[in-house]
């Protein structure tokens, strides 16, 4: 079996834990090379793992004839400027969520990978899950649904808390409420929403959505919770409810699967598995919810 090979560029928290183990771990990818802005961090995961070298930067990553494929871990404000360099180089992309700032950005990285005739998918990595895909798939006629996500972040220099670096509730973890309530509802026709600001970025969000059929989703991401994130859907018959929908640690490894299926894609020239067209549909309502929440 061919197996594509893999540049990561940046030595992030996800990378380290679960998309370079997962790509270890895959039937169809191999490491190939890594660089991170700090090349101690660089040389530490890659000790860990079966890289076939570490490079001095992502423009080394990028310009490695063995890399077929990168992983764009970077910080927010940062996807769009290394995905597009990516494309431009030649490899398909893999980006991190959420996949760019808002939802222009995000048409633009899709036309980029359209005109290079390359693959771009963003990682939710959620979406593979057969525990996850099964509750989506089993929900009939819902009428509300409910999405909540939230955890401590305690640390003010951690990037999700800078303006500047794409930080904030919403895009971190709002985005994965908002993701599963239109998987499940589809596109709202209208979003009410409000915020907890903090230093420049939104601790809490929450939002309203509502869709042409009657039916409302409650979506609610934080940073000064407890942590904990559940879906639950109700219907005439019942209430549905999940539990670690997003980062489910259950066999199989939703990360794996998800790695996997992007390089089948690529071996097999077939479209991915979350369409750029998904990706920006749901930057579109996240940027509504922001300008409903900064009206407010």
């Amino acid at each position: 079996m061919e197996r594509i090979g893999w540049g990561i560029l940046g030595a992030a928290w996800i990378a380290g834990i679960a998309v370079v183990p997962a790509i270890e771990a895959s039937r169809n990818g191999r490491l190939v090379s890594i660089a991170s802005r700090d090349p101690a961090r660089a040389r530490e995961l890659a000790s860990r793992h079966a890289f076939a070298r570490i490079v001095e930067s992502y423009d080394a990553v990028l310009e490695d004839r063995e890399v077929d494929a990168v992983y764009v871990p970077l910080v927010n404000s940062l996807h769009r400027e290394w995905t597009l360099r990516a494309l431009a180089a030649g490899k398909h992309v893999l980006c991190e969520k959420p996949l760019a700032m808002n939802a222009a950005e995000a048409e633009e990285m899709a036309t980029a990978a359209e005109r290079a005739g390359l693959h771009l998918m963003e990682a939710f990595m959620y979406r593979f899950h057969p525990r996850t895909r099964g509750f989506v798939e089993s929900v009939r006629d819902p009428l509300y649904v409910q999405a909540r996500f939230g955890f401590t972040l305690d640390k003010p220099a951690d990037f999700r808390m800078q303006p500047s670096l794409g930080g904030g509730a919403l895009l971190d973890v709002g985005c994965y409420t908002v993701s599963v309530a239109r998987w499940i509802v589809g596109e709202p026709s209208a979003v009410t929403a409000r915020s907890q600001m903090k230093n420049g970025v939104d601790v809490t969000t929450s939002a309203l959505l509502e869709f042409p059929g009657g039916q409302t989703a409650a979506v609610w991401g934080s940073f000064e919770s407890a942590e904990g994130q559940e879906v639950a859907v109700v219907t005439n018959a019942a209430v549905h409810r999940l539990e670690n929908p997003f980062s489910s640690r259950e066999k199989p490894d939703q990360y794996q699967l998800m790695v996997e299926s992007f390089a089948d894609s690529i071996t097999e020239n077939r479209p991915v598995e979350i369409p750029m067209s998904e990706s920006i549909a749901n930057l579109r309502v996240l940027d509504r919810i922001r300008e409903s929440a900064v009206a407010a």
